[in-house]
């Protein structure tokens, strides 16, 4: 039998609590009884035990080469089939403070050893961390199969239960404190983003986890995108005393990644704004000490800088501004809206600065109380420039008026001593138009050989043969019957308009 359930048993025993069980299960039993009910006899015991199993080994010939343990392969031993390579949970250096030192801190020392840096994950603004239950720890292929499997169990607090159950619901079935589960790659020279391997899966106890997919690309020979966030494992994890299971699926193709568990508080973006308008709101005098610096003289330039524009209206949504913000390390005056911009990086975190497309973070984030002033006392211009001085004056640009058009307007009068009338005129002019084309305008009549010929002209038709016709049989009526009578117009003398 292997010295972990000797072990475990015996733990078991020391307490009184039942032996009997599955290999797995008194492991787990053994576990949750060193985190929830250790007190110092247990303790006591649990050193005893620890020096008499290596004890043992140090008496053995052939030493063995050293290898960590790690805490998501701890339980590979009993997880996996039988024709998978097993890490045993003991071994002749194995790290007592990473197997108990959760529990059981300062009691057991091993011979020192070099430590690799700690892995860090980039702080998230929508996340605020409660509790830290797994620190980043390295996947570690078990074989040399591309699709790995790596194992966790733990168990919630009972205080970590009521935080989850207490809290409010986001939306239906999301709680604002989740357990979460964040995977980066293993490098520790700098604070990492999340970032998934391939052919990732979780399973949290019997159910598998949805995992955030990628987005279809537009643009030909672009790879589709992922966007890597936080793993909520909150809905199907067991919110008591019991073990949780997570097994982490992943594909080895020759990078390194690194896991952790974390217990956080989900924000929203109502929320940051209001911390922003709380803690990130730059006075107007400061504000106007860098509109003075940016519009300094530089006595190295040619052309001297009497002013800058700056727009009232959101890059984002093209609305006016109403908070308006800007990242403490972007160069430019110009701000945009800080309730549309957070909107946008809770759905699709980026965190660039629509003005100038550079990294604009929330912890970087300032809301502008000298433009903030300016909306309020300047309601009637949607552009501003600033001065030399730090005053400001709008820039308002003249409205084109709007009137309607008159109507053409038509004169209508007697013929004069040759007999023949005058031609129309169209708001003073001498054409002979009356209206426009769109209505099916009429226009008067050429006249030929001093006779005056047809009244109105449909000017519909398309083809100018059939108006010579016309005017062919007009002449020949006219030369059979003679010259026909004038007609009198029906309007009266004056001006008529003609629409």
């Amino acid at each position: 039998m292997a010295a972990e359930l000797v072990e475990a048993k015996m733990l078991l025993g020391f307490v009184g609590r039942s032996k009997s069980g599955l290999k797995h299960e008194l492991v787990t039993r053994a576990l949750q009884l060193v985190q929830f009910d250790c007190s110092p006899e247990l303790f006591k015991k649990i050193k005893e035990l620890y020096e008499t199993r290596y004890a043992k080994k140090s008496a053995e010939p052939g030493p063995q080469p050293h290898r960590p343990l790690d805490p998501l392969t701890m339980h590979s031993a009993y997880d996996r089939a039988s024709t998978v390579p097993r890490t045993p949970l003991s071994g002749p250096n194995i790290d007592y403070p990473v197997l108990y030192g959760k529990y059981l801190n300062g009691l057991g020392r091993l011979p020192t050893k070099t430590l690799k840096p700690e892995v860090r994950l980039v702080k998230l603004p929508f996340f605020n961390m409660l509790d830290e239950l797994l620190k980043p720890t390295e996947l570690v292929p078990q074989n040399s199969e591309k699709l790995q499997e790596s194992p966790c169990i733990f168990a919630l607090t009972p205080r970590q239960v009521e935080l989850i159950r207490n809290s409010r619901e986001l939306q239906p079935g999301v709680k604002a404190v989740q357990v979460v589960l964040r995977i980066c790659y293993s490098d520790a020279s700098c604070p990492q983003e999340d970032q998934y391997p391939p052919n990732i899966a979780v399973k949290v106890n019997h159910s598998y986890c949805s995992v955030p997919g990628y987005y279809p690309s537009n643009k030909p020979g672009v790879e589709p995108k992922r966007p890597c966030r936080p793993i909520n494992l909150t809905h199907l994890m067991y919110l008591s005393s019991a073990t949780n299971r997570i097994t982490v699926t992943w594909g080895n193709y020759g990078k390194s990644y690194s896991v952790a568990l974390y217990l956080v508080r989900q924000l929203t973006s109502a929320e940051l704004l209001q911390r922003l308008r709380t803690i990130g709101v730059k006075h107007p005098e400061l504000c106007k000490a860098l509109v003075k610096e940016k519009l300094r003289l530089d006595p190295d330039s040619e052309i001297a800088t009497t002013g800058v524009r700056v727009s009232l209206i959101c890059p984002l949504v093209k609305m006016r501004l109403s908070v308006p913000c800007r990242a403490e390390t972007c160069a430019h005056l110009q701000c945009f809206d800080a309730v549309f911009y957070l909107q946008m990086n809770e759905k699709k975190p980026t965190w660039l600065c629509p003005v100038c497309d550079k990294p604009a973070p929330y912890d970087q984030l300032i809301i502008d109380g000298l433009l903030s002033k300016i909306l309020s006392e300047c309601e009637d211009a949607d552009e501003i420039e600033y001065l030399v001085d730090g005053s400001w004056c709008p820039i308002r640009t003249e409205k084109e008026r709007s009137c309607s058009p008159q109507g053409p307007i038509l004169v209508l009068g007697t013929s004069d001593a040759s007999g023949l009338l005058p031609t129309p005129s169209v708001n003073g002019g001498s054409g002979g138009t009356l209206g426009s084309a769109s209505s099916g305008a009429a226009s008067v009549g050429s006249v030929e050989n001093g006779k005056p010929g047809t009244d109105v002209v449909d000017l519909t038709l398309d083809s100018s043969s059939s108006s010579e016709e016309e005017d062919e049989e007009e002449d020949e009526d006219e030369d059979e019957e003679g010259p026909r009578p004038k007609r009198r117009c029906p309007f009266q003398k004056g001006l008529v308009p003609a629409c």
